[in-house]
């Protein structure tokens, strides 16, 4: 008979037995049992400076390690924090358990201090979530919420526990996760084999084939398959902002990303291609455009292991759900050794005439964005992790670092949770502490969560924060500037002094103003085996092109003009 304990115990036996090595969290009232027991139990404990930093470090971590994030809360206001933590989980399908703390079941409903019904509240943006009001109950619960987070589609799950929960008795053993049976959450059924002979014998009879890789092949692990199929039907790869890193950017076959701010090629090649291989994404609308003018000529196949997401918002000429690695690996002897010389000389031919237009060949000795993010890439040699905020810097990332390696990218895509990236980057550190990882925020994002440099001093994480600061809540900034005639109404952001804000928690600073400064001051962050922040004071007006306009089809783009100025809207350097 498994020994007696309380509650308490029975979470932390459970986190162990889930090989959970860290915890980020902040305790309260309801959640001390658990806090108490902690001390007992060799599992890391990263004190957050807000709840919502908790919720997006076990993102990060969960991201950079492929294991399951933990982040752990009270009740009322503390649960509430995690609210847009896990909201950010659901839309791009990060497994992560959420513990938190509840009023004890005497006092359930009574609007008691700190209640709050955060199953209820937690429902839509979840994948399930559970209330514990009996003990015996817990061990089942516990082990339930980690097979449920990691299975199938990947999502959080949170797990409210009532406080006499946590110090009640129980002697219920943890059960083996092979006994524990969820009703559609089994193993998902093989690949339809009859739809990937239908999907191979599209593919050999395109003329103009094109990818699209999504999130979904990272978390198969699907890249060498991809870049397999990529190789032998002589099939460019275009990419979603999730999807990048599923193939080389150097690889000659990759277009890099494609969508609202992807790459000019990618957008023309979706509208002008015959068949379109989708591979493990949504067909979000940040991908598509204006939706019923999305790639006209193509017959598509899609590859998705969520198949209520099959004919969502796209119906495909071909589906075929399930594992996308399982299916590329059906597919592959399948598919015939072609090779596509005009399909792949007028995609060169729009690569290189958006090579003319590119920021990063403008002579200037200001600092500008996309300079910026690839001397980045330059000094790290492309191999750091980069987790990244949500706007203008976000998109200049995504465009300019030439990711090398799978799940090198940690960014909110689904949600766009501005303040995501500093919280997300400790706790990709932590999880990936032989790596070196680099925080990249906006001024806007960055005064969102600033306070987790707390974190990252009483922890001592070694990670690097760049902040492209510009004065401006910039991508707002630019809709106004191209669309409300720029009236920047609220968009002006005062920053604190960045560098002393940085030594106040001990942590090295600099400041750059010019390009001339900017390849020492990166290598020096990089180089240190502390953290280090650099306020990088970038032109204020500078845009992120191209930029298909809400509406438009995804080929009709805004675009940095040849001559900078021309358009009246960039400034003339």
């Amino acid at each position: 008979m498994t020994r007696k304990r309380e509650g308490a115990d029975v979470v932390w036996e459970a986190l162990l037995a889930e090989g959970v090595d860290v915890v980020f969290g902040h305790p309260g009232g309801a959640v001390l049992p658990i806090y108490d027991a902690m001390t007992k139990y060799p599992v890391r404990h990263v004190l957050a400076r807000h709840e919502q930093g908790a919720a997006h470090m076990a993102d990060g971590y969960a991201r950079a390690t492929g294991r399951v994030g933990v982040a752990m809360a009270t009740s009322g206001p503390g649960a509430l924090n995690l609210v847009t933590g896990l909201a950010t989980a659901m839309m791009d399908s990060i497994p992560l358990v959420a513990i938190t703390g509840q009023v004890p079941t005497s006092l359930l409903g009574t609007d008691a201090f700190q209640e709050t019904d955060v199953v209820g509240v937690t429902l839509p943006i979840t994948k399930h979530n559970f209330l514990v009001t009996d003990v015996h109950e817990l061990p089942w619960v516990l082990r339930a919420a980690f097979k449920i987070a990691r299975s199938g589609r990947p999502g959080p799950v949170l797990v409210d526990i009532c406080k006499d929960v946590q110090t009640d008795i129980t002697d219920r053993p943890l059960p083996d996760p092979a006994e524990i049976h969820i009703p559609g959450l089994e193993r998902q059924p093989s690949v339809d084999v009859e739809a990937v002979h239908a999907a191979a014998d599209l593919i050999n009879r395109a003329s103009r084939p094109l990818i699209i890789a999504g999130h979904g092949v990272l978390m198969a692990h699907a890249e060498r398959e991809l870049q397999a199929l990529a190789e032998k039907g002589s099939i460019p790869v275009t990419t979603t902002l999730l999807g990048i890193g599923s193939i080389p950017e150097t690889h000659p076959l990759s277009l890099g990303m494609s969508g609202m701010h992807g790459e000019a090629a990618s957008n023309f090649a979706l509208q002008e291609c015959d068949v379109l291989i989708a591979i493990g994404m949504r067909f979000d609308d940040r991908v598509t455009g204006k939706l019923e003018e999305f790639a006209p000529k193509a017959k598509i196949v899609h590859f998705e292991l969520d198949p209520s997401e099959v004919g969502k918002n796209i119906e495909p000429t071909v589906a075929v759900v399930g594992d996308a690695k399982e299916a590329l690996q059906h597919l592959l002897p399948l598919i015939k050794e072609r090779h596509h010389p005009e399909w792949l000389r007028r995609l060169q031919e729009w690569k290189a005439e958006s090579q003319a237009r590119d920021a990063v060949n403008l002579e200037t000795e200001d600092l500008i964005p996309p300079q910026v993010m690839r001397e980045l890439w330059y000094v790290t040699g492309g191999q750091a992790l980069v987790a990244s905020d949500v706007g203008q810097h976000q998109m200049w990332e995504a465009q300019y670092y030439m990711h090398q390696r799978p799940n090198q990218l940690f960014t909110s895509g689904g949600l766009g949770t501005m303040g995501y990236g500093l919280p997300a980057a400790i706790g990709a550190q932590v999880g990936r502490p032989e790596e070196k990882v680099w925080a990249v925020v906006g001024d806007g994002g960055f005064q969102m969560t600033l306070q987790e440099l707390g974190t990252v001093a009483q922890e001592n994480v070694p990670v690097k924060i760049a902040i492209i600061r510009n004065g401006y809540l910039g991508m707002v900034r630019q809709w106004q500037q191209l669309f409300y005639e720029r009236r920047y109404a609220a968009t002006p952001i005062l920053s604190p002094d960045l560098v002393k804000l940085a030594e106040a928690y001990g942590i090295p600073a600099r400041r750059v103003t010019k390009r001339s400064e900017l390849h020492q001051a990166l290598k020096e962050a990089h180089d240190a085996d502390t953290p280090y922040l650099l306020d990088l004071e970038v032109v204020e007006e500078f845009n992120v092109y191209p930029m298909v306009a809400p509406g438009e089809r995804v080929d009709n783009m805004l675009r940095r003009p040849l001559v900078p100025g021309e358009d009246g809207l960039t400034p003339a350097w």
